[in-house]
């Protein structure tokens, strides 16, 4: 499996963009997926996360501003980021868990396997 993000850039603080990660129709009908982040000097931290039922869990720096969402159709992942922040400033990676079957997303990127390239994100004050 393939996961190709896209969507980073930059923005000032307060502003939004929308990530997205292209996969297979297989991948999003039976794996949990997620985003996770790396900034510069620091361990990648996981931000959202989605089973295959519909059921979300986020980072507590994340809730309230990042929303994580599937469109099998279209065959995406996304992540919509609102009310950026400079702390959002990161490598955002999205990642397929490594096994099938949850019924609430994983949080541990140990349990994911299958990662993309990743896509920058850059906030400015």
């Amino acid at each position: 499996e393939q996961l190709v993000e896209s969507g980073g850039g930059s923005v000032q603080a307060g502003g939004s963009m929308t990530l997205s990660c292209e996969a297979s129709l297989y991948t999003l009908m039976h794996y949990s997926m997620a985003w996770f982040r790396q900034a510069p000097g620091k361990e990648r931290e996981g931000v959202a996360f989605i089973a295959t039922n519909g059921i979300t869990r986020y980072a507590d720096s994340v809730k309230g501003r990042l929303t994580i969402s599937r469109d099998n159709e279209k065959r995406t992942l996304y992540l919509h980021m609102n009310n950026l922040k400079p702390d959002d400033t990161a490598m955002y990676y999205c990642a397929r868990a490594q096994l099938t079957g949850y019924l609430t997303p994983p949080l541990q990127s140990s349990q994911y396997d299958t990662w993309g390239q990743g896509t920058q994100v850059t906030v400015s004050s």
